[in-house]
């Protein structure tokens, strides 16, 4: 079963209906011990990076994501937490994927990034099995994790960024599969797929 982390910062209904959409078995885990029943994680992440980690720590669920070996999976501001810092709010990630996060250049183009945008694949993976690098997915951020040798996929917009990033059993995604039509939604069965086949 999919744990799916409740917490301050997470859109749970949105990330909730997509996984209902998809018959998905899952349940709102807000400890580890709830979390230790899971095959599999999603970390889904709205609004600012700080108060989102200082959430995380209220019920030791950072160090819980640091040290599991389930599949995990970041959504947006999820995904951003994984890396080792953002210069939002000076935030202190989780560290599992190296990097840090930077905020698009406000006197180059318009901040966030909120939109429909396309990626272009840097190497094959489960997560995107069956995806065209022509197709559309809805983003809203304005800090942006630069590319790195975990970029699955990288997008771009003022600079190019990580849009996709896997390192051993964490998965992140910088756009909102649950707000990303059909293609958002073959994501997250990829993700599903690739817990219950592994």
């Amino acid at each position: 079963m999919i744990a799916l982390i409740k917490y301050k910062a997470g859109n749970i209904a949105s990330v909730s209906n997509a996984l209902d959409r998809l018959e998905a078995d899952y349940f709102l885990a807000e400890t580890p011990e709830q979390l230790d029943s899971a095959d599999g994680v999603i970390f889904p992440g709205v609004g600012h990076a700080w108060s989102a980690m200082e959430s995380l720590k209220e019920n030791g669920i950072d160090e819980w994501l640091k040290k599991t070996k389930k599949p995990v999976l970041g959504i947006c501001v999820g995904m951003q937490l994984l890396f080792e810092s953002s210069s939002e709010g000076n935030t202190i990630g989780l560290g599992v994927i190296p990097g840090s996060l930077a905020k698009f250049d406000e006197s180059k183009a318009k901040v966030p990034h909120m939109g429909w945008n396309t990626f272009s694949k840097k190497s094959e993976h489960p997560l995107l099995k069956g995806i065209d690098s022509s197709e559309f997915l809805y983003f809203v951020h304005s800090y942006y994790a630069p590319d790195n040798e975990f970029a699955v996929a990288s997008c771009d917009y003022i600079n190019p960024f990580i849009a996709v990033v896997a390192k051993d059993n964490y998965f992140g995604v910088q756009f909102h599969p649950e707000k990303s039509g059909a293609t958002g939604a073959k994501i997250l069965k990829n993700f599903l797929d690739f817990v219950y086949q592994n």
